[in-house]
């Protein structure tokens, strides 16, 4: 009866503790209101006997507290929710420090792992759009390792560079392409090739972005336009644990254009000839003179750029170690084709490995962390994007009936000739960086941060003479090949010393360090023409005719001093001031070195007040300067080329810049002040934040007279650019009870770009692309005031009234195409072994629509289905102009007019379906770690916009970014 009684009342319960997806080890399970508890191993697991009636409690720093009744169960399993509104538990990193929400003076933008996995993305910059208040990304691109633009808090600078800073593990890694317009610049816009495609964000543990002078003036110079803070997984203690996941999935464009179909194409061309009183069709009006079939419909969008690109992705790890030791060995390999038509695709193979150590007193810390990357991209040499937009869409078949290329008898240009030419890239980047850590003394501690940097890309641009018509008698001598090779090589020494001091009410840590920074860069670029074969193009030796046609070295050596001085009184006052010297050599001797610093407060005022709903209230802000030196090296130096002309049989120099040691650093002072909240025991956090940076010492090219013999020369000008703005974030735990948990989160920005000052804008070569009092961005436009009802011709505002439509004088209408108001917002569900997260990006802006670059309606081109409101006759109150087929020159002008005004712009607003991922975690055992995740994931799945010139977020020209959906398996074991 004893035995029975105990067994009724005292019960070993027993399970599992993760965030989701990973076991948590350390999580205390307090039996509630006693002191009774344990602690979960590496595996999540714990055990502990209660009785039926009991409630479990269990916490983990950074995560929300679960309290769950026992109810007799015996196997109880929990999801801790990471508690983002928790000010002062998660640790952040600031750089050269970390510290906490509730700590920090400055403004930090983060996401984790969390945010990362659940998207299908192959570069860390695709898994931050929309997610971080005033940190603006786009893609510029669909194709796979092409790049993207990013703006944090808008352009500081007119000429100079904008780019974040990127620290990868604390090392500074250089996003700036290596690539080169002439080899790649026809498939992937401006040439710009992401060096951040090289890091595997599934390696990646957080991403910090650091906004304000308080969180960038540490950095110097290199954090004026923001900096981007990148940190990759380390290795736990415990078993040794294997992560084995792969995916597979499937990308297309999210949108096509409305284009006339063939019967609407053909009425439009004939009504054009008619209108112009042409009765016999030219004989090069293939379209409708009966050469092709007037029936027959291709619908070039679908052929072209409509294909279904495929993804595979392997990813593995294997992770554990000891108290003293532990380390992380991963790799992936990534493959995915094209939407093009023709065998291409892009492969990359990435190897990471971290290992960190401690002596046993834990005084010596030493880590140590290894990237290497190889990318293999096989592209086509031309982007169709273009053509599916044109061709005539009774255009002729591609293939004739043998298999071959239809060239029509020489009456049209086969777009798939383009693939006979090829683009390849191969990338081999190493990254690897070393923390030494030594404790000398209490409090007092020494560090020293190393890094090391290497990354050759080789690109090739194969132009065989079969991407001609055959017709034309061309052959192999006629053939041509880019090769292009970009090296990029780097290192880091920062020797840091480390102080802290601590009493009852005062907390005192300095921190100082030096950095040395060296940079090595090279590029080649050879062109061969004429070969005997085209099997032969792919060895330049075999080519007749060698042209370099661009060699160069380059070196940037950077030396600072650092300082920070961070006080906190009482936990509630925070002071943080920084301060850097910073030395570049891409200036003269005599302004090489450039002091920038910031002083942050923070004060906790609810520590004072005695409000049950307000949990922390927070006010801070900050101010100070940074430096920028984003304009290339050697410009202030006179340097000289070598001639392409040889004289006298022997090479010369020419001259290519003018000395001018004159140039200073450019200067952003950056001001910012914000309050942050949390509420209802921190079931909801916000924050309101407004910032105004000004950058002055503008560096330009500033322009010389033809009698120099040079047309411009690097100068400091007092143009004065201002970017200001507010933006909202709120996090908010909806609902947590057991088994069920919804959290959501939101961020708005609103910002504002002015050009201030610009003395003598107007008599410079900068008058036709600036405008005192507006954005640096803006296009200067024809102003389209319609329709002439009598003539039929598209009519602009004169505005000088001189009777004529100028460029200079009448090109007044400004367009702005930044966003002013862009964000997101997420929501994440989990019930039980589910899970769900929604991500929604939302952008206010204007965009260039689809009849930017078109050729005037009724000319041999398709057009957007809207022109079929064109004026016909006296009186007809139209949106398009009159038709023609080229031959009314007045018609014409006015055309190419037009999409030189304001009638190629419209709202390019969109809200977007961003990511959308569901997953199922299903464990093999209630008494082993292993599990087993399925999940589905997508990546701009739907669009909402009124924008009718294909994706609103891409720009003209190329393929826009492609709609993913995959399907992936983890398995832990």
């Amino acid at each position: 009866m004893f035995t029975l009684s105990l067994t009724a009342q005292d019960i070993l319960v027993t399970g599992k503790v993760t965030d989701g997806n990973l076991p948590i080890s350390g999580a205390n399970v307090l039996i509630k209101n006693t002191n009774s508890g344990v602690v979960t191993d590496f595996d999540g697991r714990y055990s502990i006997t209660a009785k039926a009636t009991d409630t479990l409690q269990i916490s983990y720093l950074g995560y929300t507290t679960v309290t769950i009744p026992i109810q007799s169960r015996p196997t109880i399993n929990i999801t801790l929710q990471e508690d983002a509104t928790a000010l002062g538990e998660v640790q952040i990193n600031a750089g050269y420090y970390t510290t906490t929400d509730r700590e920090k003076t400055g403004s930090i933008a983060r996401i984790t792992a969390k945010e990362i996995e659940k998207q299908p993305v192959s570069n860390p910059l695709a898994a931050m759009q929309g997610r971080m208040a005033g940190v603006d990304i786009v893609e510029t691109s669909g194709v796979p390792g092409s790049g993207f633009e990013v703006k944090i808090r808008g352009q500081n600078s007119i000429m100079a560079g904008n780019e974040p800073l990127y620290v990868l593990d604390g090392v500074p890694y250089d996003a700036q392409s290596l690539g080169s317009r002439n080899s790649s610049g026809l498939i992937i816009p401006g040439g710009n090739i992401s060096p951040l495609n090289a890091i595997n964000p599934s390696t990646i543990e957080s991403i910090e972005v650091l906004k304000d002078a308080d969180a960038t003036a540490i950095y110097g110079s290199r954090g004026a336009n923001g900096v981007v803070l990148i940190t990759t997984k380390r290795g736990k203690k415990g078993k040794t644990s294997l992560n084995i996941s792969s995916s597979t999935g499937i990308a297309n464009i999210t949108k096509k254009r409305d284009l006339l179909n063939s019967k609407q194409y053909i009425a439009l061309r004939q009504e054009a000839f008619a209108a112009e009183g042409i009765t016999n069709y030219p004989a090069n009006a293939y379209d409708i003179n009966g050469t092709w079939n007037q029936n027959h419909y291709t619908d070039w969008q679908k052929v072209l750029i409509g294909g279904t690109a495929k993804t595979r992705q392997v990813k593995a790890s294997v992770s554990g170690g000891t108290e003293s030791t532990q380390f992380l060995l991963s790799g992936m390999f990534q493959n995915e084709t094209t939407v093009f038509p023709g065998d291409f695709n892009y492969d990359r193979i990435t190897v990471n490995s971290n290992i960190n150590h401690s002596s046993n007193d834990k005084r010596f810390q030493v880590a140590l962390s290894t990237g290497y990357t190889i990318e293999n991209n096989l592209l086509p040499g031309t982007d169709l994007t273009s053509n599916a937009y044109k061709l005539a869409p009774n255009a002729p078949d591609l293939y004739d009936d043998e298999g071959n290329l239809n060239w029509e008898n020489s009456t049209w240009t086969n777009p798939l000739a383009e693939l006979e030419g090829k683009y390849t890239n191969i990338t081999n980047t190493l990254m690897a960086n070393s923390v030494l850590n030594y404790k000398a003394f209490k409090n007092f501690e020494i560090k020293l941060n190393m890094g090391y940097n290497n990354a050759i890309l080789e690109d090739n641009r194969k132009i065989p003479h079969t991407i001609y018509n055959p017709a034309v008698g061309l052959n192999s001598s006629v053939s041509r090949s880019y090769n292009h090779s970009g090296k990029r090589k780097s290192w880091i020494l920062e020797p840091q010393l480390h102080w802290t001091r601590k009493s009852e009410n005062h907390t005192w840590t300095l921190l100082f360090g030096t950095t040395f920074q060296s940079q090595k860069s090279e590029a080649f670029a050879i062109q061969g023409t004429g070969f005997a074969n085209n099997k032969f193009i792919e060895n330049l030796s075999a080519a007749s005719t060698l042209r370099i046609l661009n060699e160069n070295n380059q070196e940037y050596n950077y030396q600072s001093v650092f300082a920070r001085v961070n006080y906190h009184f009482k936990s509630k006052l925070f002071l943080n001031a920084t301060g850097r010297r910073d030395g570049s050599s891409r200036f003269s001797s005599s302004n090489r070195y450039g002091n920038f610093g910031a002083l942050g407060t923070a004060y906790i005022f609810s520590e004072d007040l005695n409000l049950s709903w307000l949990s922390i209230g927070k006010l801070r802000t900050s101010y100070g300067i940074t430096g920028n030196d984003q304009i290339g090296d050697y410009q202030y130096l006179q340097t000289y080329s070598i001639s392409d002309f040889p004289y006298d049989g022997n090479i010369g120099l020419q001259p290519t810049r003018l000395f001018n040691p004159h140039y200073k650093w450019e200067e952003n002072i950056k001001k910012e002040i914000a309050i942050e909240l949390g509420l209802f025991n921190q079931r909801i956090s916000l924050s309101a934040t407004y910032y105004n940076n000004r950058s002055s010492n503008q560096l330009l090219n500033y322009a010389l007279p033809g009698t120099s013999g040079f047309t411009s020369i690097q100068a400091n000008l007092d143009a004065l650019v201002e970017n200001s703005g507010w933006e909202l974030e709120l996090d908010g735990s909806i609902v947590s009870i057991p088994n069920f948990t919804w959290n959501t989160a939101f961020n708005l920005s609103l910002s504002k770009n002015t050009l201030l000052e610009f003395p003598g804008l107007e008599e410079s070569s900068y008058a036709n692309r600036f405008v005192i009092g507006k954005p640096l961005s803006i296009m200067k436009l024809y102003n389209l005031k319609g329709v002439n009802i009598e003539t039929g011709l598209f009519e602009f505002t004169d505005y000088n009234g001189d009777g004529l439509i100028t460029v200079a004088e009448d090109r007044q209408y400004l367009a702005d195409l930044t966003p002013q108001v862009f964000g997101g917002i997420s929501n994440s569900l989990h019930y039980k072994n589910w899970t769900l997260d929604v991500f929604f990006q939302f952008v206010k802006k204007q965009g260039i629509n689809e009849f930017f670059g078109t050729s005037a309606t009724g000319t041999m081109s398709n057009q957007p289905i809207s022109v079929a409101n064109h004026w016909q006759q006296s009186g007809d109150q139209s949106t398009r102009q009159q038709l023609t087929t080229g031959a009314n020159p007045t018609a014409l002008l006015a055309y190419s007019q037009f999409t030189l005004s304001n009638g190629i712009i419209s709202d390019a607003s969109f809200i977007r379906l961003k990511s959308l991922a569901i997953s199922y975690t299903l464990p093999f055992s209630n008494h082993t770690r292993s599990s087993c995740r399925l999940s589905i994931q997508g990546q701009n799945l739907l669009t909402f916009t009124s924008f009718k010139g294909g994706d609103p977020e891409q720009g003209i020209g190329f393929l826009p970014p492609l709609r993913r959906i995959t399907l992936g398996a983890q398995i832990n074991l």
